[in-house]
C-alpha cells in the first residue's frame, strides 16, 4: 500500500506505474473525487429513480424545462479542433501494447483509445494501458509480434489521432481511495491520462480529446464539463483546450442529445451512435414492460429497423443543426482466411457505411485494421476532399418520442438459437473479461462489454416476461436457462473448469429475480 497525502493505492506494484500515477495526476484525482464525487452519486440514484417511473407505467419524452435549449437556433458547440476536423474513419480498441501500435498506424483518422467496453479494470491494465499512451506520444513504444516481426510508429503526419474513452460513470476504482472512500474510475482514467500523456498532447497541438461513454442525461454532461473545467484551471492549461465526443448509447440521452451538447459546447466535439449499448439500454430501461418493449434475437436487429432509423437521423440532425461531428456506429466485423465468409461480411458492412454517409455522418467507427480501407474508401466517395460534411443539416428531419419508442414494430422472433448465442456469447466474453482481455474475437466478431450486456439482459428479460420461443415451443425458464447454460459450456474449447467463474457470473446477473444494472459491477468485485 502506498500513501500519497489522502490518497491511497491499494493494487500490487506495476512496473513504472510512478511515470503515471504521479503526485500531481493523484492530487487532481483527490480534488475531482472531493468536488463531483458526491454529484456523481446523485446522479447515478437519479438513473435507478427513472427507471422506477417507467416500471410503474411512466415514459420518456423530451424535457419540457430544457425547451428553450433545443428553440433556440443561435448557439453552436466549438469549432473543431486539430486533429479532429477529419474524423471519416476512427479505429476503436483496448490500450495494450500490441493495439496501441496497430491502431495508431491503421490509416484511420481517430483511434479510440479504451479503458471502457474493450479493455479490463485489471489494476495492471488500467496502469499499462496509461504508460503505453504515454509511451505513444513519447514515441517511445514498440512491439514485437510471436513471429518475430517488428513494430514501431509511423511518422506523426501518419498516425491516427488518440481520442481516449475513460469507464463510466458507474464504475469505481477499487485500487485507489481517497479519504478512505473508493473513487470515480472515469476520474481516475481522466485525471491520470491529462496529467501524463494529455499534457504532451497539449504541447503537440492534438488534444487531449475524450470520449463519453453511458450518460444518461445532460446533468450527467454537465459534471463532465464541470471536471473539465476544474482539470484546467489546477493544470493551468487554457479553457476549452479539452474537447470530448458523447456517445449516444442510453435511450434516456436520446432524448437529451442537444441539451448535452449544450452543457458542453465549449468543450464539445460531437456525439456517436453507440448503437449495442442503445440496445442494451432499452432492454435495461423498459425490461418490465412486455411485449411493446421487447426485442427479438440480438442479432436480427439491424440498424434499418424503424427506432434505430430514428435515433440515428436524429443524431445527425441535432449534431450539424450545432456545429457538430455525427459518428456512426461500429462495424465489429474481423476479416478471416475464409473467402466466402468475408465476401458476405464486407457486403454487409458495405451496406452499413454507406447508409451512414448518405445520411450524413461524418465518420464512422471499425473495430479492426482489415476495415478501415473499405469505411475510408465509403465515406471519401461522399465526401471528397471535404473533411467532414457538418454543413449539412438535416432539416427535413424531424423526429418524434413515439418513433424513438417504437420497438414494437421491430420484425423478428425470440428463439432458442438465439437465446443459445446469447448464452454462448455472454459466457465467452465473461470469461475473458474475467481473464484481463475486453475486446474478444467471438463467431466471426469482435464483441466487447456492451455486446455481453445486451446478451444477458435479453435472457433476463425473456426470462421475467415468460416469454415462449418461436422455433421449439418452449417458454424462457430458470431450468430451460441453466439447461442451455451446461450445454453450450460444453461445446466451448478447453474444460468446463475453464468458465467455473464465467458462469457463475452470467447466471447472477441473467436469472436472479433482481436486475443488476451492468454485469461488470459484479465481475469486478470478482477480479482482484
Amino acid at each position: 500500500m502506498t500513501p500519497t497525502r489522502t490518497v491511497e493505492i491499494t493494487g500490487a506494484q506495476v512496473d513504472r506505474q510512478d511515470e503515471v500515477l504521479t503526485p500531481e495526476a493523484l492530487e487532481l484525482v483527490a480534488r475531482l473525487h472531493r468536488e463531483l464525487g458526491a454529484r456523481r452519486l446523485e446522479l447515478l440514484q437519479a438513473r435507478g429513480r427513472r427507471v422506477a417511473e417507467i416500471a410503474a407505467g411512466g415514459t420518456l419524452d423530451f424535457l419540457p424545462e430544457t425547451a428553450s435549449i433545443r428553440e433556440d437556433d443561435s448557439w453552436r458547440v466549438a469549432p473543431a479542433a486539430p486533429g479532429i476536423v477529419d474524423r471519416r474513419v476512427e479505429i476503436t480498441g483496448p490500450t495494450d501494447r500490441k493495439m496501441t501500435v496497430n491502431a495508431l498506424n491503421s490509416g484511420a483518422k481517430v483511434w479510440l483509445a479504451d479503458f471502457e467496453d474493450a479493455n479490463t479494470p485489471r489494476w495492471e491494465s488500467v496502469v499499462e494501458g496509461q504508460l503505453n499512451l504515454l509511451d505513444a506520444i513519447n514515441r517511445t513504444i514498440d512491439f514485437t509480434a510471436e513471429n518475430g516481426k517488428a513494430y514501431t510508429l509511423r511518422p506523426d503526419d501518419e498516425l491516427a489521432t488518440i481520442v481516449v474513452r475513460p469507464r463510466g460513470w458507474h464504475l469505481p476504482e477499487k485500487h485507489i481511495r481517497v479519504d478512505g472512500e473508493a473513487v470515480s474510475g472515469s476520474l481516475v482514467d481522466f485525471a491520470v491520462y491529462l496529467t501524463t500523456a494529455g499534457r504532451r498532447q497539449v504541447e503537440k497541438g492534438l488534444g487531449p480529446y475524450f470520449y463519453l461513454p453511458k450518460m444518461e442525461s445532460h446533468l450527467e454532461a454537465r459534471l463532465w464539463n464541470d471536471a473539465f473545467l476544474l482539470a484546467q484551471e489546477a493544470l493551468g492549461i487554457p479553457r476549452g483546450t479539452i474537447r470530448a465526443t458523447v456517445l449516444i448509447e442510453t435511450i434516456p440521452a436520446a432524448f437529451e442529445m442537444e441539451e448535452i451538447l449544450y452543457e458542453l459546447r465549449e468543450h464539445s466535439a460531437g456525439l456517436n451512435a453507440g448503437r449495442w449499448d442503445f440496445m442494451f439500454s432499452i432492454i435495461k430501461t423498459f425490461r418490465t414492460r412486455g411485449a411493446d418493449f421487447m426485442l427479438p434475437d440480438r442479432n436480427t436487429v439491424t440498424m434499418t429497423v424503424p427506432f434505430m432509423r430514428a435515433y440515428t437521423e436524429l443524431l445527425v440532425r441535432t449534431c450539424h443543426k450545432r456545429g457538430a461531428h455525427a459518428i456512426g456506429g461500429m462495424a465489429a466485423f474481423i476479416p478471416s482466411k475464409d473467402p466466402a465468409a468475408n465476401e458476405a461480411a464486407f457486403a454487409k458492412v458495405r451496406a452499413d457505411k454507406t447508409r451512414e454517409a448518405n445520411d450524413g455522418f461524418d465518420g464512422s467507427w471499425v473495430a479492426h485494421p482489415g476495415m478501415v480501407e473499405l469505411c475510408t474508401e465509403i465515406f471519401t466517395s461522399v465526401l471528397g476532399d471535404r473533411p467532414n460534411q457538418i454543413d449539412r443539416r438535416r432539416d427535413d428531419v424531424h423526429v418524434t418520442a413515439e418513433q424513438l419508442l417504437d420497438i414494437a414494430s421491430t420484425p423478428g422472433d425470440v428463439t432458442e438459437a438465439g437465446l443459445r448465442n446469447n448464452i454462448n456469447v455472454g459466457i465467452q466474453y465473461l470469461a475473458a473479461w474475467l481473464g484481463g482481455l475486453g475486446a474478444v474475437a467471438i463467431h466471426g466478431l469482435m464483441e466487447d462489454a456492451a455486446t455481453a450486456e445486451i446478451s444477458r439482459s435479453q435472457v433476463w428479460q425473456w426470462l421475467h416476461n415468460d416469454v415462449v420461443l418461436a422455433d421449439s415451443g418452449e417458454k424462457v425458464t430458470r431450468e430451460l436457462v441453466e439447461r442451455l447454460v451446461e450445454e453450450e459450456v460444453a461445446t466451448l474449447p478447453g474444460s468446463p473448469a475453464d468458465y467455473a467463474e464465467a458462469r457463475a457470473t452470467f447466471l447472477e446477473v441473467a436469472i436472479a429475480d433482481g436486475y443488476v444494472d451492468f454485469l461488470t459491477l459484479p465481475a469486478y468485485e470478482r477480479m482482484p
